[in-house]
Order: structure tokens, then C-alpha cells, then sequence
């Protein structure tokens, strides 16, 4: 009897691996966006950043002011994690937010 063939094999360690993906990158950081809506005035919109992230007046009133006019504003970046609790928060505020990788 002979020894039977012994073959190596290599286990991805993350499905980006398994899935063949590059953006594995664990360093990049995601953003939030806050989205235009018909329902929130400015001064709500203003109060939401300055409370949530602890803007200055004229710092949520630009960012106001881009959601407004261009559609949208990135407001906050970070871990996936932090992201994705600032996203809830703004959603218990009532604001349109989403978040994805910065790229």
C-alpha cells in the first residue's frame, strides 16, 4: 500500500478574500451622509448637527445649507461601527441618512 496524496490547502481568512474583493482595507474610514428631505426646516436641521455632533452654529449651517442646496452633505466619518450609530441617531431625529465606504 502506498502512502495516499496529501494536498495542502489555504483558507481565506475573511470573506473579501473568499469572494475574491480588494477593498479589504480595514483602515478606511466610511462617512455619513445626510440626504434632503421636504419634511425638516433649517433650524431643525442646524439644531440636529450641532446636538448630535457638537458643531459650531456656522459649521451645521453650511453643512445645512449643502444638504439643501447640492442634495446631500457628508456630516461625520469614522469606523464602520461609529457610523453606523450616528446614522441611527440622525434616523431618531427624523433626518435622511445613510453611510458608505470614503473612497
Amino acid at each position: 500500500m502506498s502512502a495516499p496524496d496529501i494536498q495542502e490547502i489555504t483558507v481565506p481568512d475573511t470573506v473579501e478574500e473568499l469572494l475574491g474583493r480588494e477593498d479589504a482595507r480595514p483602515g478606511v474610514p466610511w462617512v455619513v451622509i445626510v440626504w434632503n428631505d421636504p419634511v425638516n426646516t433649517f433650524a431643525y436641521v442646524i439644531f440636529v448637527f450641532q446636538k448630535l455632533f457638537g458643531y459650531s452654529r456656522a459649521k451645521a449651517s453650511r453643512l445645512t445649507n449643502q444638504v439643501h442646496f447640492e442634495g446631500r452633505a457628508v456630516v461625520a466619518s469614522g469606523a464602520r461601527e461609529k457610523c453606523e450609530a450616528d446614522v441611527a441617531r440622525l434616523h431618531g431625529f427624523g433626518l435622511w441618512a445613510t453611510m458608505q465606504k470614503d473612497d
